[in-house]
């Protein structure tokens, strides 16, 4: 008799990328980490054709932010209401955009309260105590568009619709009709209003508004908006029930254990970035680091007590809420949107590699093919740019490689990628 741990493996026994089983929120987080990828990638080449080399600003800041602004000017309060975010949040966005120079902010008129400046340590530019940050933004300044950030404005909306149809030539439009009718069918039965992106944010414990009566149906939503909001869904029921939150169990500690793991390795295990699966503070009080015993530079890790109840009950709970998505959504309805998302994720062509890999290969001219351009906000190419350089041509690799090993099971944006993946 097979034991109960191996009942998602194969008759054979041998785990394969295919055969092992992942939540629902995994399979939900793989397929839209490689839209978004193949998205920024050609919202990037398309910006560098622009005039605006390196402009690695991810889907999410148009989907929650952007597109709001690209309206016309606004207060950094009233964005926030739009965006269903916290006043601190957008303005923690706002102030990497204006370091960006995607956007301007403009003090109130009515304001008379004094702005502390200082000279930039870089430009010699006396700027505003905090410029390029969150701090000292205030709720009531004004909102708008740099030249930047229209022309980004300008190509982000047609994206969509180019994004749409490259997955109906790849998958077919039937494949894509079946998605997004599963998708709809649970976003339609959502209590909350939700964003239309997934939020970086680390307030975990957000809470969202009541859905209104009337108002657009999820038939409206675009594929990633529809992914977001069903997996954000997943999130806060997760997260209300678990000390520590989903996108931290499902990256770092899922892939540790009690045998050590070599700190560098985590990024490429996890399919993250190095700087959203380190050991940062949340996640310290689960895990213990030492020195490597083998003698190497760095450190290796494994989980302590706490951290192994931690993912014990990250792999209890995301089956306890997938049953519970049953109850309530259906359960030949949830079972379907498995196997939908299961079969974009290992569907192959015919020369035997995975279809979904197509579209993370990196076009030529964008940083992700290994093209060096200068960070968000810098004008050369420093050392930490051609680091972020590395890091990203070996985690795209990873992803063509092996898409359903590699992807994470969590999307965790990183700031220093335009809080893309």
């Amino acid at each position: 008799m097979r034991k109960k741990e191996d009942a998602d493996l194969p008759a054979s026994g041998v785990e394969t990328s295919s055969s092992r089983y992942r939540p629902l929120s995994a399979l939900l987080s793989q397929l839209l980490v490689a839209y978004t990828v193949e998205f920024d990638n050609e919202f990037e080449r398309q910006m560098g054709e622009g005039g605006y080399a390196g402009a690695r600003l991810s889907l999410v800041l148009w989907t929650n932010l952007l597109r709001f602004a690209a309206r016309g000017v606004l207060s950094v309060h009233e964005l926030a209401a739009q965006a269903l975010a916290s006043d601190a949040q957008i303005k923690s966005e706002l102030g990497c955009l204006e370091r960006w120079r995607f956007v301007v902010l403009a003090p109130d008129p009515a304001d008379q309260r004094p702005i502390k400046t200082k000279v930039h340590r870089l430009s010699g530019r006396e700027l505003r105590d905090g410029w390029g940050s969150g701090r000292g933004i205030r709720a009531e300044w004004t909102v708008r568009l740099s030249a930047k950030g229209q022309k980004a404005s300008e190509i982000w909306p047609p994206l969509f619709g180019m994004m749409e149809r490259r997955w109906e030539e790849r998958f077919s439009a039937e494949a894509i009709g079946g998605l997004r009718q599963g998708l709809e069918h649970v976003a339609g039965g959502l209590e909350m209003e939700l964003p239309h992106g997934l939020p970086h944010s680390w307030e975990w414990k957000q809470q969202f508004p009541a859905k209104a009566a009337q108002g657009a149906g999820p038939e409206s939503l675009s594929l990633p908006t529809l992914l977001s909001q069903v997996l954000l869904a997943f999130r806060l029921e997760f997260d209300r029930e678990s000390a520590l939150p989903l996108v931290l169990c499902a990256n770092t500690i899922r892939v540790l254990s009690e045998k050590p793991t070599r700190m560098a390795d985590i990024p490429l295990l996890t399919g993250g970035s190095p700087e959203t699966t380190d050991i940062g503070w949340q996640i310290k009080p689960y895990v213990m680091v030492e020195p490597d015993p083998s003698g190497k530079r760095g450190k290796v890790v494994t989980l302590s007590r706490r951290g192994l109840e931690a993912q014990e009950t990250y792999h209890r709970l995301t089956r306890e809420i997938e049953k519970r998505w049953e109850a309530r959504f259906g359960a030949e309805e949830i079972a379907r949107l498995r196997e939908s998302l299961q079969e974009f994720l290992s569907r192959h062509n015919s020369d035997g590699r995975p279809l979904i890999s197509e579209g993370l290969v990196a076009p030529a001219g964008s940083v992700r093919a290994g093209d060096q351009a200068p960070a968000l906000g810098r004008r050369d190419v420093g050392a930490a740019a051609r680091q972020r350089m590395r890091d990203l041509v070996a985690q795209t690799e990873a992803y063509v490689r092996d898409p359903e090993g590699a992807l994470p099971h969590y999307p965790a944006w990183d700031m220093n990628r335009g809080f893309g993946p």
